[in-house]
């Protein structure tokens, strides 16, 4: 039987605990979809919100929740097809990424390869008033609404059929990491066999190691902490070595323990996985003369960076920043994870709360904690 609600976890602002509440189920038009939610992870930029960091005015209560694999329960007869042009069904697994550029804007139409800083994004649903039903705007819940004619920016992916949900809400962090990379492929900064330092041991530092490796990184070494869970998982993952910022308390022991291991000159590039203020500064000084750094922790206001930037025009290196993804980078890790999909213990990283209040609040802290890798929560550990 159809359930007519649906339930979603909400907060009302920085620090408040979540409150699951139920919404009506929205009926579907033409081309929308409800999507049964899987897995979502718990990104660093949920646990930025709940912190207060976000940089802009937030429309509090809100859902988190954008690390989305799911099912498809219902759907339009005019959604036949992904981003990507394959067939959708009900029944269909799929993936969500949390920014969908409109195609349209100056941005969109003049430099598609940056449709990240798109002007009118959508962010799939969340622009459906807020005060009017269905709030069903983020993966912390049991559904997520898409709707294509309100918002022809909303962006499906199909999962393959033999992916599990935990892997494919993996795929959007991942992409991000592939991205990155790419980034520093384009400017002649990221090359097969070179030696890569990771600054960060969380979910994107853990991914950073495969996407790395996947791509032809020759070693790679993670700075981070702490040691259990998240650089053991780094090893696991592939890395080398890892530098712990809990047994080298200073920059210059992390980054004299950096050049240790890689040896001569310095990293070929460097990656700051870790949002810390601090990063910039340290990471560039584990790098070899014209190698390339590429920034893609620092998106809030959690901290400035006030020092020794001078030194990226001194060094004449090359800084390549990320922010995001475009709709272009999520088949790319959708397409990793079912190429390594055995090679690298993905499942390791994950950690499972159930969907409830205490569950949700219990997944955020565990996060914020750094007592896990990465926090998901599973509101269907059926799918």
């Amino acid at each position: 039987m159809t359930t007519k609600t649906v339930r979603v976890a909400t907060f009302d602002g920085p620090g408040a605990r979540p409150q699951v509440c139920t919404v009506p189920r929205p009926a579907v038009p033409d081309r929308a979809a409800l999507i049964q939610i899987g897995a979502c992870g718990v990104c660093g930029t949920d646990l930025h919100i709940l912190r207060g960091h976000w940089p802009k005015p937030l429309p509090w209560p809100i859902t988190l929740g954008h690390e989305v694999a799911g099912v498809i329960v219902e759907k339009g007869p005019g959604l036949e097809r992904d981003y990507m042009g394959q067939a959708l069904g009900v029944g269909s697994k799929v993936a969500l990424p949390p920014l969908m550029p409109c195609g349209e804007c100056y941005y969109c139409r003049h430099y598609p390869e940056h449709a990240n800083r798109c002007l009118r994004p959508t962010y799939y649903g969340r622009y459906i008033p807020f005060d009017k039903p269905p709030h069903l705007w983020g993966g912390w819940a049991e559904m997520v609404y898409v709707d294509l004619e309100m918002f022809p920016a909303t962006k499906i992916y199909r999962l393959p059929d033999d992916m599990s949900l935990m892997l494919g809400s993996l795929s959007e962090p991942l992409a991000c990491c592939i991205r990155a990379l790419n980034r520093a492929v384009q400017a002649r900064g990221f090359r097969f066999g070179d030696t890569v330092v990771v600054q960060g041991s969380g979910p994107i530092g853990v991914l950073m190691v495969a996407a790395a490796l996947e791509m032809g990184a020759g070693r790679v070494i993670v700075v981070g902490a702490p040691e259990d869970p998240r650089l053991a998982l780094c090893r696991a993952f592939g890395a080398e070595a890892t530098v712990s910022i809990d047994t080298h308390t200073t920059a210059d022991a992390r980054i004299e323990a950096v050049r240790e291991v890689v040896g001569g000159f310095g990293a070929d590039v460097v990656v700051d996985c870790s949002g810390h203020p601090s990063a910039g500064p340290e990471g560039i000084e584990m790098l070899r003369d014209g190698g390339t750094y590429v920034e893609m922790g620092q998106f809030t206001d959690a901290g400035s960076i006030d020092t020794n930037w001078h030194r990226i025009c001194v060094r004449d290196m090359t800084l390549v920043s990320s922010w995001g993804l475009t709709g272009d980078d999520m088949p790319r890790g959708i397409a990793m994870l079912q190429r390594a999909g055995r090679r690298f213990p993905w499942r390791e990283m994950q950690v499972v709360f159930p969907f409830s209040e205490e569950g949700i609040h219990e997944a955020a802290q565990t996060a914020m904690d750094m007592r896990c890798v990465k926090a998901t929560i599973v509101p269907d550990d059926s799918l």
